[in-house]
């Protein structure tokens, strides 16, 4: 047989192919068949209920993009796939059970509370430490001093929802840290300072997933909880930063259109000891009670509190009612601004006593957007503090209601390093800096503040108007060490001038 060439076995094929249809009798569509298919209306899609048609517009689509100015290079399309590598990361200091974020595949997982949530087993520990060397002149001594700061976190990790955790502090206690004293007004020596308490100690999960895993049903609902030694951190710390024995349970993923809420959490909370707030002195003598809402809409998000602080204390009642809201949006390609309130009302010591929690605080945060808008942040922030505002809870070592407002109010922690006075108390200003990151591999930043006074100096802690300029650099030398430079100056009317030189090392495990 003479081998065919390929047109004619393409011929050959449409041959047979005709053949067939001629043999099932399938008659061939007529002109006007094909016209009237063409004319008739397309069927109505099958919709669900909940889902609305909208009329089309075209003005809504952008052209394709265009890379005419970009030469198509083959290796770079291949290198996408092909020029991967691992990346080294720091493992916890220690792993039993289920190890974190590994590749390859897992044990099957214990159904102990049912197959809807199973059990994980998984502990780890984990945490940083910090080292620092610095010369602090606060105004009122001057200290040279080596300090150490270790955080260890111990997480048992039972399911995806539900852990035990705990945070540790052991070589810092009362905002007293382990150190070395070499120089200044203070004696020199070395000072151990040990702690065995937990700073945070307590069980999260989920009421949706144990419940599911109990009914051996699917989750219906989310119902986010904690109890124990707890810590909480609302507007990034400016209301809330503190740890304290309570509960806090969340609602969430709320939404409504009418409003244009596209999603919301509400999150209640209670706290019975360790409560720390400038308003009542001692962190055992308040219960706190409070109310927290995080709203999106308005092409922004929206933080919304309440909370009463219960004075339990011998030294008179100092309770009070604490109101916040924030709103926080990113307009067109140039502002990102957040706008903070906090009002402190109700509060009637008695007996000639003075208020330790009046009055409010508005706190704006602004920062640019420039054509590197991850790396390089110019900002402008500013407040006005009226009486003597309060957060509702703060840890003794988590700075003032400015900590969040430039790096010169924020103090680092370990060494003491000094900051303007930032406790928002009759007194109105400013910070201005830029932040740079250069290739998400270091970070500088340079800033100047300035600080004024109002009213009477019984009321507020600066004396006087004060002004300071600093910067921070910090370079990371390998995946689990960062080296970290602050050097800080400020001048203070009626007071002694503030001056900062520090070095840090910190070790992430």
């Amino acid at each position: 047989m003479s081998k065919q060439s390929g047109p004619e076995r393409l011929a050959g094929a449409i041959g047979i192919l005709a053949a067939c249809l001629a043999l099932t009798g399938a008659p061939a569509a007529s002109a006007d068949d094909q016209q009237q298919a063409e004319q008739q209306e397309p069927e109505e899609p099958e919709i669900s209920l909940d889902a609305q048609r909208v009329p089309y517009d075209r003005t809504i689509f952008r052209p394709d993009p265009s890379y005419e100015d970009k030469p198509y290079e083959s290796q770079r399309q291949l290198d996408i796939y092909g020029a991967k590598y691992l990346n080294i990361t720091q493992r916890p200091l220690l792993e039993l059970g289920r190890e974190l974020y590994q590749y390859g595949p897992f044990r099957p997982a214990p159904t102990w509370l049912g197959e809807k949530n199973l059990i994980f087993n998984q502990l780890l520990v984990y945490g940083d430490w910090r080292s620092a060397i610095a010369w602090n002149d606060n105004g009122a001594k001057e200290v040279a001093r080596i300090a150490t700061r270790l955080n260890l976190d111990i997480d048992y990790q039972i399911t995806a929802t539900e852990r035990v955790h705990a945070f540790l502090r052991p070589l810092d206690k009362g905002g007293r840290f382990t150190r070395y004293d070499f120089g200044g007004d203070v004696d020199e020596g070395f000072e151990l300072e040990l702690d065995g308490n937990a700073d945070a100690l307590f069980f999260e999960g989920d009421l949706g997933s144990i419940w599911g895993g109990l009914s051996n049903e699917a989750a219906s609902f989310d119902l986010p909880f904690a109890a124990g030694l707890i810590p909480l951190l609302f507007q990034n710390g400016v209301w809330v930063e503190d740890a304290f024995t309570g509960f806090a349970v969340s609602v969430t993923s709320l939404n409504s259109p009418s409003l244009d809420i596209s999603n919301m959490d509400i999150t209640f909370f209670a706290g019975f000891d360790k409560v720390t707030t400038g308003a009542v002195r001692g962190d055992h003598g308040a219960d706190v009670y409070g109310v927290v809402a995080f709203i999106e809409a308005n092409q922004g998000y929206w933080e919304l509190g309440y909370g009463y602080t219960n004075d339990r204390s011998s030294f008179g009642d100092q309770s009070y009612h604490n109101f916040t809201a924030s709103f926080t949006r990113r307009y067109g390609n140039v502002l990102s601004n957040s706008v903070r309130v906090i009002v402190n009302v109700g509060q009637k010591p008695g007996d000639g006593r003075a208020q330790t929690a009046d009055g409010f605080i508005i706190l704006v945060e602004n920062s640019l957007i420039t054509s590197k808008p991850t790396t390089l942040v110019p900002y402008f922030n500013f407040w006005a503090g009226f009486d003597r505002p309060q957060s509702l809870a703060r840890d003794a070592g988590a700075g003032g209601i400015l900590k969040n407002t430039g790096i010169l109010f924020e103090s680092d922690g370990v060494t003491g390093f000094p900051t303007m006075d930032a406790t928002g108390f009759d007194t109105h200003g400013a910070a201005v800096g830029l932040n740079y990151l250069f290739n998400l591999d270091r970070q500088i930043v340079l800033e100047a503040a300035i600080l004024g006074v109002r009213g009477s100096d019984t009321d507020r802690t600066a004396p006087g108007n004060q002004f300071g300029i600093g910067m921070r650099y910090q370079h990371p030398i390998s995946h689990n060490t960062i080296l970290r430079f602050d050097v800080m100056r400020a001048w203070r009317e009626e007071a002694e001038d503030l001056l900062g030189v520090r070095f840090e090392v910190r070790i992430k495990f």
